[in-house]
């Protein structure tokens, strides 16, 4: 796991100030000293979205999520929290250099780095071939025959490999890339075993891999290009109609979606992903207005690919071509897609249709009518398998109950599995007990080992709590005070509560510097994040200190109230002989004394939200 020491976290955080980099992604409205928004995370009409740039945290009141500059990084982008550090660091130009990395580490760091900027200009070099240069015409007449303008090819940086051997290579070579990089980037083919001879630093022979081909670049999460695919525009010359990147450093086919970089927030907004088969139909979709459509790369979906969709979304439609081929695409993408619990449904195209072309025939509307009468995977099924002519006999009804079993044998969720049981026994005419059986029989699917994603539990706080949290990171006295305190047994009764105090307690931050606690507090939880964040917002009271002393004189009463109690009702046990009771007493005295000798509750004259 990588590790990214403290002192470059904190210095990220000051780097970065919230209001600019959430203004990166939407317009923010200033109102006295907050600033407001429609929120990004959920759906609304009046601005709850709030940002406070003093604090340098986000919340809103509509949905409640929260946090630091990190946080919204993380949930905007869905990274992780060192992905939205190296962001954010890009951002603000610090160099992050990773604790206890090895030479080797260093190297392939570097080698990434090499390949990325290789794949930036490479993809900056095929779009002015495509605008420019007279060799592109027939590519320019085949994207305008799709109805992809110069604006959308743009948009989509799609460019031209020319019907060079070497254009690319030659290309690489004025930018500063060796042939180390040239044949680790993909963009090449070695010619023969030529491959081998790299170690003995002799210049091999490799040429182009992408010729005559519209070239349509693959991205990452970050927007960064990481793979081409290269489609033909002269069926003679080869029998390939897409030749893709080979795997590399930067590119694992089936861990990557065409089209997610662009797709995420239509996607987290729609709940749902439409999936296309290839680039020209998700890229015609998209820029029809129907924008949560991704493509992986191949025809059905990996166990990785189905994890990454399965955090934007709950639902999937595979708009495969309604062919054998497309039909057998869904059915090899159904167990991933099903261990991930995901909702599965069939949009058919109208024959000889596919979305691209009938979008371009008869508008974006037509593919969106498709889309909405989309039905559940398991009842298409059915209604396929009645379609066979021995169907309404008892083993033909077996025999399609056999053919679901395989598929609902993915399904993880107890209660999601249920109904789709009952539901396909009740279109079967079987009793849901006979469904059953054949689960046991039946395979049972591969599915990715990471595929449930938790999602974080409410953390509820007490205000003597809350009072506690508040103060430890807003006031460098009451935070050292308490500190010193000895916690013991002391908020036993609320574990998470407590574990998130040693927490803040514990951590090496300056109150005083607003950075220095946003960077911690984004290396929490998102549930303990979201809970301090919204106490951080709030102004600091008066004397702190003599809020967190009296906080504590609480929490001390709370425990030998606790301890009274179990003595009495100790005393009070017909297990205990009179003896036994009697040795209770000078404890249950001692208590009594204790308690009084604390100083009387004096709540705080503000209350915390």
């Amino acid at each position: 796991m990588p590790h990214i020491p403290k002192e470059i976290i904190d210095q990220v955080a000051a780097a970065n100030d919230i209001v600019d980099v959430i203004g990166t992604y939407f317009p923010l409205k200033r109102l006295g000293v907050l600033y407001k928004a429609l929120c990004p995370f959920h759906q609304e009409r009046t601005p709850s979205f709030t940002v406070n740039q003093q604090r340098q945290s986000f919340k809103c009141f509509g949905c409640g999520a929260g946090g630091s500059v990190f946080r919204f990084v993380m949930d905007y982008e869905h990274i992780d929290f060192i992905a939205s550090v190296r962001k954010l660091a890009e951002k603000a130009n610090i160099q992050i250099v990773e604790a206890t990395m090895k030479p080797e580490d260093y190297a392939r760091l570097d080698m990434r780095k090499r390949l990325l900027a290789l794949h930036a200009e490479a993809a900056s070099f095929f779009h002015l071939q495509l605008m420019r240069t007279p060799g592109a015409a027939v590519a320019r007449d085949y994207l305008k025959a799709r109805g992809l303008t110069a604006e959308v090819a743009k948009s989509w940086q799609i460019g031209y490999a020319p019907d060079t051997w070497d254009a690319v290579r030659d290309m690489a070579y004025r930018q500063g890339f060796n042939d180390n990089e040239i044949i680790a980037s993909g963009l090449v083919s070695v010619k023969g075993d030529d491959e081998d001879r790299l170690s003995d630093n002799r210049n091999p022979t490799f040429y182009d891999r992408f010729r005559d081909r519209i070239m349509f670049p693959i991205c990452n999460d970050n927007s960064e290009v990481i793979a081409f695919s290269g489609r033909i525009l002269d069926a003679e010359k080869s029998p390939a109609k897409y030749v893709n990147s080979p795997e590399t450093m930067l590119f694992t086919k089936g861990k990557v979606l065409f089209g997610l970089h662009k797709a995420k927030r239509a996607l987290i907004n729609q709940k749902a992903a439409i999936v296309c088969e290839g680039q020209v139909d998700l890229i015609t979709a998209f820029e029809s207005g129907v924008q949560n459509v991704i493509a992986p790369q191949g025809t059905a979906f990996t166990e990785h690919q189905a994890h990454i969709l399965k955090r934007y979304v709950d639902e999937v439609i595979l708009c495969f071509d309604s062919d054998a081929a497309g039909e057998k695409a869904a059915e090899r993408s159904l167990p991933h897609l099903l261990g991930e619990n995901l909702v599965v449904k069939i949009a058919t195209m109208p024959p000889g249709e596919d979305p691209d072309s009938l979008i371009r025939k008869q508008g974006p509307e037509a593919f969106l009518a498709q889309i909405n009468t989309a039905r559940d995977f398991f009842d298409f099924q059915i209604e396929r398998q009645a379609l066979l002519p021995n169907f309404n006999s008892p083993a033909g009804k077996l025999a399609a109950a056999r053919k679901l079993a395989e598929f609902i044998t993915s399904i993880s969720d107890v209660v999601l599995r249920e109904a789709v049981i009952n539901n396909a026994a009740m279109r079967l005419e079987l009793a849901p007990q006979d469904f059953k059986t054949l689960l046991k029989r039946a395979p049972q699917a591969r599915r990715d080992e990471n595929q449930s994603v938790v999602q974080a539990e409410t953390i509820q706080l007490d205000t003597t709590l809350k009072w506690l949290l508040f103060l430890s990171l807003r006031d460098a006295a009451s935070r050292i005070w308490l500190q010193s305190r000895g916690w013991g047994n002391v908020l036993e009764e609320d574990p998470a509560g407590k574990a998130l105090l040693m927490k803040v307690l514990d951590a090496d931050l300056d109150v005083e510097t607003v950075s220095s606690v946003s960077a911690f507090t984004s290396t929490l939880e998102p549930a303990e994040e979201n809970a301090l964040t919204t106490l951080l917002d709030q102004p600091l009271p008066p004397e702190p200190k003599t809020i967190a002393e009296d906080c504590w004189h609480e929490l001390e009463r709370r425990l030998l109230l606790s301890e009274q109690k179990a003595l009495k009702s100790k005393q009070h046990s017909p297990a205990l002989n009179l003896e036994e009771k009697i040795a209770l007493h000078p404890r249950i005295i001692e208590v009594q004394k204790q308690l009084a000798a604390l100083p009387p509750p004096h709540p705080p004259t503000i209350e915390l939200r």
